[in-house]
């Protein structure tokens, strides 16, 4: 492996469905030797798919679960490159000891269940600090690792609401039943999960001290909308449903273009942006006394769009964003996976890469979102298999005899497959 900025870092990821593995992966990204730790014993939904095995699927390539699903689920798979992955049943005393021994060997221990699964575990900072003083113990949950909340249950999409997201997302003629499920807070995590990390080793590499890293999803959810609640903490303004709208551009929506199910998102922030889009349109209502500022803009929106609304269905979706961008203004098509694929700019910058994997084949996956000069990241490996490392992890870390590799694979803790009672 190329001298990455984490080389000799080694993680230890016990994550679950998206903000961990999403931030584990990013780790492997720079270099850390990420091994996952599995159990064949016990199956995490929604990680490596929502069950075992199941008999059909259309979240599957090609509709088809195939002999090992579990190397085929496209959301783990998406989170799944340059990692390790190896398998023990820590449920058991037997396990846990393995668990421990690799603890002694390793840098972090990240992880984002409820606290109380790994209370329960007896995977706590007091455990892993016997093991290793400077172990660092990050924890990703959905409420946090103290407080009325602390084992509360929590997927992204249901924090949403709790922390006010939702209230300003939907459409002032709509009811919160016509709402999408939104889950922008897992990938926040994760990223912010990666800098708090690399924050703390870089702590430990200046004081030799290890730390726990207590992060959740509703923190960071709400750290990532300011401008709303610090409306309300300065000024006592409750913001009310927004859809498309934006408290200081307008128009700022997606109007839709020629073409079928083409759409524009436009945001005019100031007069002068105003003023160049009048000369793009060159129609007599963009001189209007009514939407002369950006204040009067915004009280006659519901006039105001239909009218942008009317300029762009005569144009193209990238069409109108050339012509906006040319003279300062935000703008861009609303584009679906098939067009973000094919998007001439992302695949200039080779955004998407190719990965492969014996069980599910070669394709293009989301790529790496820091660019580094020096150190730039690549795929060495594609999505981990569950057990691929197995060999590699207990005889070559561990230092685990033959015979004791063989006997723990055949006391269940040590597979490439989940147990056959696994559904």
């Amino acid at each position: 492996m190329a001298d990455l900025p984490l080389k000799g870092i080694r993680v230890l990821d016990l994550t679950v469905v998206l903000a961990g593995p999403y931030a584990a992966m990013f780790l492997a990204d720079f270099g850390a030797e990420v091994i996952r730790v599995e159990s064949i014993q016990h199956f995490p939904p929604g990680t490596r798919g929502q069950f075992a095995r199941p008999k059909a699927g259309d979240v599957y390539p090609n509709k088809d679960p195939g002999k090992r699903p579990w190397n085929r689920y496209p959301m783990f798979n998406t989170m799944a490159r340059n990692k390790r992955s190896m398998t023990v049943d820590f449920t058991r005393p037997e396990g846990m000891e393995i668990f421990k021994q690799l603890v002694r060997v390793s840098d972090v221990v990240i992880e984002n269940y409820v606290p109380e699964v790994m209370d329960k575990l007896g995977i706590t900072y007091e455990m892993l600090k016997r093991e290793k003083p400077d172990i660092i113990f990050a924890k990703m949950s959905g409420y946090g690792d103290t407080g009325a909340y602390r084992d509360y249950r929590a997927m992204a999409m249901s924090v949403d609401h709790p922390i006010g997201h939702a209230s300003l997302r939907w459409y002032r003629d709509l009811d919160p039943t016509n709402m999408d499920a939104c889950a922008f807070e897992d990938p926040l995590m994760g990223v912010t999960g990666v800098f708090a990390i690399v924050a703390a080793l870089h702590h430990r590499n200046r004081t030799g001290k290890g730390q726990v890293l207590d992060m959740c999803l509703t923190e960071a959810g709400i750290a990532a909308l300011p401008q709303a609640f610090m409306d309300y903490s300065m000024n006592g303004r409750v913001h009310d449903k927004m859809g498309n709208r934006d408290p200081v551009a307008a128009p700022s929506g997606n109007f839709r273009c020629l073409g079928q199910d083409k759409w524009v998102s436009i945001s005019i922030f100031n007069d002068e942006e105003w003023e160049a889009f009048g000369r793009i349109v060159g129609e007599e209502w963009v001189q209007a006394p009514r939407f002369e500022n950006v204040l009067s803009r915004q009280k006659h929106q519901d006039e105001l769009e239909p009218l942008v609304e009317a300029w762009t269905k005569r144009h193209g979706d990238y069409e109108v964003m050339h012509l906006l961008q040319k003279v300062g203004i935000a703008a861009g098509p609303v584009l679906d996976d098939e067009a973000a694929c094919n998007d001439p700019h992302l695949n200039a910058r080779g955004f998407f890469v190719e990965e492969s994997q014996e069980d599910v084949g070669t394709h293009l996956y989301p790529g790496f979102i820091t660019r580094m000069s020096k150190t730039p990241c690549y795929v060495w490996r594609g999505p981990v298999r569950l057990g691929e490392d197995n060999e590699y992890v207990y005889k070559k870390v561990l230092g685990t005899s033959d015979a004791e590799y063989e006997t723990l694979v055949e006391t269940g803790h040590i597979g490439t497959e989940y147990a056959p009672g696994i559904r």
